[in-house]
């Protein structure tokens, strides 16, 4: 009989106290699993700014909007090779629940900006800019609602409301686009601003903010500063940022999601951490005097701690894994309905990676006491204790 019998064999020796803890740790590394996962998904809009790319935002906050006159004044500063403004819609496709990202945008120079992010095809591209009522529709989102070029669909506003009252537009796909990078979210819609700013009821020649491409990243805090100084004082003052940072500070209107993805997770393992704990402690103490047998029989010290750590980090790893199974089936069944806010939710690898890794930690943690008690284990007391 080799050790690592010997270690499963103790492991389950009280079968339902083993099975106990690890549905315990089972559960940590399932928490654990999602809401890394969820928060990366989450975050994932900063991995794709683009250094030369900024934001022009009103100044009191990006929910506030800006005038469209400010758009031609912002592409005549030196330095912006691109530019393209941006009007958030608040869609929803036929109830409130089915939420859809959509923006309004001038079609022409939102397809340029966006080039290297989207492949668009010739004939999307021509229809977009010809056809007023047309939408392009990221991939994701035509597949997610089973849509195809050429169908008619009815897209309501939470926030907008047209002239004769109505929240609906009626709106005609005429081209699609797909992710030309992997972290590119294809769950989107665009439409024509034109259209949109003519038939809405208010907020008429209003956008929400600005995106543009630099010539260089150097000369970035030049262009930044030039055009904050243009409307300083302003009715409307801006603030210009990198897009990576108005990407965060979009974020965050939903909290601070990698802290509370930290204390969650910090909580569910210190707690687990301490219930193992105690419970290998227990457990070795159990078996004081069989660990004095061992030793009479020749097991050195070292080999006995070995043994109890052993039988800790396997715990933990017949609890984490089937832990990180349970995460990959949660995110499965969530990813259709969080894909509007998340739409490249899965379970990682490196965050796999790293569950294993902790999973290892957390049973030596839990291990180590008690193995090291075990080790220093004189024989005679061993074998004199009842």
């Amino acid at each position: 009989m080799n050790d690592l019998v010997l270690i499963r064999k103790n492991l389950f020796r009280r079968k339902l106290r083993a099975i106990l803890m690890m549905v315990s740790i089972l559960i940590a590394f399932a928490i654990f699993g999602v809401l890394a996962s969820f928060e990366r998904a989450f975050n994932a809009s900063q991995d794709r700014a683009t250094p030369d790319r900024l934001v022009v935002v009103n100044k009191i906050s990006f929910t506030q909007p800006l005038p469209i006159s400010y758009y031609n004044r912002v592409a005549a500063v030196d330095g912006v090779v691109q530019i393209s403004h941006f009007s958030w819609f608040g869609g929803y496709y036929q109830e409130p629940r089915n939420f859809l990202v959509a923006f309004a945008v001038d079609p022409e120079n939102w397809m340029k900006l966006r080039d290297s992010d989207y492949v668009f095809s010739t004939e999307a591209r021509a229809a977009f800019i010809r056809e007023r009522t047309g939408v392009l529709v990221g991939a994701r989102m035509m597949e997610k609602w089973g849509w195809k070029v050429g169908d008619h669909i009815p897209v309501s506003s939470s926030i907008w409301s047209q002239r004769n009252g109505s929240h609906a537009w009626d709106f005609i796909i005429v081209g699609s686009f797909a992710a030309r990078i992997p972290q590119a979210d294809t769950n989107a819609m665009v439409m024509n601003y034109d259209y949109f700013n003519e038939t809405r009821s208010f907020g008429k020649d209003l956008v929400s903010w600005l995106t543009l491409r630099t010539s260089s990243v150097a000369a970035n805090d030049r262009i930044a500063s030039t055009i904050d100084g243009m409307f300083a004082n302003s009715p409307y003052e801006t603030t210009t940022d990198s897009e990576k940072a108005f990407s965060k500070a979009f974020a965050a209107q939903l909290g601070n999601i990698a802290l509370i993805v930290e204390l969650v997770v910090g909580a569910a393992f210190v707690t687990i951490l301490m219930i193992v704990g105690n419970t290998m402690v227990m457990t070795v103490r159990e078996r004081t005097r069989e660990i004095g047998v061992l030793k009479t029989l020749g097991f050195s010290g070292g080999r006995i701690l070995r043994m109890v750590l052993g039988e800790s980090i396997l715990l933990a790893l017949l609890g984490g894994l089937p832990g990180l199974g349970a995460a990959l089936l949660l995110i499965g069944s969530v990813r259709d309905s969080l894909m509007s806010f998340v739409p490249t939710l899965s379970l990682y690898p490196d965050i796999a990676a790293t569950a294993v890794g902790l999973m290892v930690v957390f049973g030596i943690i839990t291990g180590l006491v008690p193995a090291l008690n075990a080790m220093r284990l004189n024989i005679v007391t061993a074998l004199g204790r009842s």
